[in-house]
């Protein structure tokens, strides 16, 4: 399952320079996560970065892009060309 960033960001720039993934670009009004792009920081990490750093906890798992950890790997392996 991906990340989403919901209307409650800040616009504080805190996330988009720690995902390793390069899936936080900022967007209209609030940063956005590419689904195509987010890993949870799996392969990269044991906790998604952005989550860890952002102040007003506003990066919950995105429903509409259901992924096993398992769906993860596999999405960072083709990121990574591993």
């Amino acid at each position: 399952m991906s990340l989403i960033i919901t209307d409650e960001c800040i616009n504080c720039d805190v996330c988009e320079p720690e995902c390793p993934n390069e899936a936080i670009t900022p967007g209209d009004e609030i940063y956005e996560i590419d689904p195509k792009k987010c890993t949870e920081c799996i392969g990269h990490y044991d906790t998604p970065q952005c989550v860890e750093v952002c102040p007003v906890d506003c990066i919950p798992k995105d429903p509409d892009h259901v992924e096993s950890e398992d769906q993860l790997m596999e999405k960072y392996k083709q990121l990574t060309g591993q």
